[in-house]
Formats: C-alpha cells, structure tokens, sequence
C-alpha cells in the first residue's frame, strides 16, 4: 500500500476499482483531473472465470479487465492505493478519506463504487460451487451451459421467473421447489412453459471430481443437474455511503439521479453499490455518467470562484 499522508486535494477520490470505480476514473484522468482510487481487492465477480455481454471484452476474465482498466487510468495520471477506506466524513472544504491504518486523503468530491456481496443461501456445497456450476444470471452464464440439464433453487420468490427466462436456454429445465411456497399461477406458468417442478427440501449440492453432480433432496433423492441457478441477496457494501448520512430509498438502497449523484452534495454512488442489477458493462456506463457529471460539478464550482477573484481585482468586465 502507498503511505499517502499529504495535505494535498485531490480533485476526486475514488473508492472501489471495479468497472464503475475505473471508468470514472478513465473520463476523469482524461479531464486532467487530480484522482486518487482506493480498493480493497475484493471484487463481487471474483469467484467467474469469464465474463459476458460486454462488447469488445466477452469471454474475458474479469481479473484480467480490472488489470487492463489499472494500466489504462494510469496512463493518465490517476494513482492507485491498494487499501481499505474506513470512514469519509465532509469538511468545509470538500471530504476527508481515512484508509485503514492511518493514511488521511483529502478531496474536492468522492466517488463510491464498493459494489456488492452476494448473500447466499445456507446449503451444504453452494459456496463451493458459487461462480463455477451455481450460478445467479442466465444472461452472464446461460449460453455457457445451454442444452444441459439445469435447475433453479426455490430459495426465494426470484425463483419462478429465473426458472421461466432459464427456460430459452435448455429445454430441461426443473424448479427445486426446496422452501418455496408456489401459487397455482405460478404452477400454472412453469408447466405451460415446460419446467418441471420437484417437490422436497434441499438437503446439500452434490458434487464430485470437481463438477455439480445433482442436488440432494430431505428423502434421499438426488435430483441429476448440471448447473444449478439461485438468486442470492444482494448485499451493498454501502457502510461508507451512510457513515455521510446519504438518503435511501424505501429498500434500503442509497438513493441517485440518473448520474450517480447522491443526497449529500460532492459525493456520487455508481455501479453495485447503487444498482443490484448492474452487470460489468452496465457498471462501466455508470461510472462514464458519473465522472461527466462529476466534471461539470467541479467546473462549476472553479468558475463561481474565478468570478470572484475576477471581481475582487477590479478588473472590468469585457465590453
């Protein structure tokens, strides 16, 4: 980690860097913009060995993007801090960033981009498998397992429309109904659209030579699968964002405009942390709108204070 213990502002710290973090920090650099990115090194993603559905970068790995994305901001003056930021609190001036161990950061305006963590459900094996053969997205994982046997896990009510938009890509596809309480709707449309629904509780994933074998029901069966869905619960990492009394909404979710800008002037909130549904390229975009926005804020605010220098020389104002 860089020891950066300075009295310097910077124009823009950036917490997180993720495809949001990042970006923002790309247009931002580009702007000539004095950025700083702090990161912890735990990005969501971290478990899949590809990404997908980003132009230009499909079948990447996501280790690999974030390297690429560290080369490119640097290019442009922006520094790198591999830290953890404990709390940000506002000064007259603009924030105060604090990183574990001491390390002080000051800055014109903050960009949070910590992402999410996925909640998971409590099964035996799930974990294990999180990001190789139990997946959460059909449109991040569903061409790479199409035409197998697949299954969704009845673990929450995202269960039944996962189980209908998995359908495009195998026509096996079977609903673990595990702890579900299932409508006749629901049934109704599951059978019109041909999943089949297994009754039973789950027991444990079932795995062996370091593939998804099935799932283990409460009565001993094991229900064959290749891959299985689950829609976890996402879990923003939004500790920093409510330290600075930041709005949320009626989910608990901090609240935006279409930019990422938060309730308390100076900071934005892009990617994840602000939007469970981003995916990796949905984050970068955010992280552009931001850093646009961010820009014409500092702007803003350097030539109010231009004005008044500008005044207060005496000089005339241009005919």
């Amino acid at each position: 980690m860089s020891e950066t213990r300075t009295t310097e502002r910077h124009d823009v710290v950036v917490v997180g860097a993720g495809a949001a973090g990042l970006n923002a920090a790309l247009v931002l650099g580009r702007a000539r913009r004095r950025v700083v990115v702090v990161d912890a090194g735990e990005p969501r993603n971290a478990p899949a060995a590809h990404m997908h559905g980003y132009l230009s970068r499909d079948g990447m790995s996501p280790a690999a993007l974030l390297a690429v994305g560290r080369e490119e901001v640097a290019r442009y003056g922006v520094e790198l801090i591999d830290a953890r930021v404990e709390h940000i609190e506002a000064e007259e001036a603009g924030f105060v960033v604090h990183l574990a161990g001491g390390p002080v950061l000051h800055a014109r305006r903050v960009v949070v981009a910590t992402g999410l963590r996925d909640g998971l459900p409590e099964l035996p094996g799930l974990t294990e498998r999180w990001g190789l053969d139990v997946l959460h997205c059909p449109y991040c994982h569903g061409w790479e397992v199409r035409d197998r046997p697949l299954g969704v896990l009845g673990t929450g009510p995202g269960a039944v429309n996962q189980a209908l938009v998995l359908r495009q890509w195998s026509a096996d596809v079977v609903l673990l109904a595990h702890t579900l309480e299932l409508t006749d709707a629901d049934r109704e449309r599951l059978a019109a659209r041909g999943v089949r629904v297994v009754e039973g509780r789950i027991v444990r994933l079932v795995a062996d030579d370091g593939r998804l074998r099935g799932v283990e029901l409460a009565d001993g069966r094991v229900v064959p699968r290749e891959a299985v869905f689950v829609f976890p619960q996402p879990v923003p990492r939004d500790a920093l964002l409510f330290g600075l009394d930041c709005e949320r909404d009626d989910n608990g979710w901090v609240t935006t405009d279409r930019t990422g800008r938060t309730s308390l002037p100076g900071v934005w909130a892009v990617g994840n942390v602000a939007d469970p549904r981003a995916q990796v390229v949905t984050a970068a975009g955010a992280g552009a709108a931001a850093s646009f926005a961010l820009d014409h804020d500092l702007t803003a605010e350097e030539v109010g204070q231009a004005v008044d220098r500008y005044r207060a020389s005496g000089a005339a104002v241009p005919a």
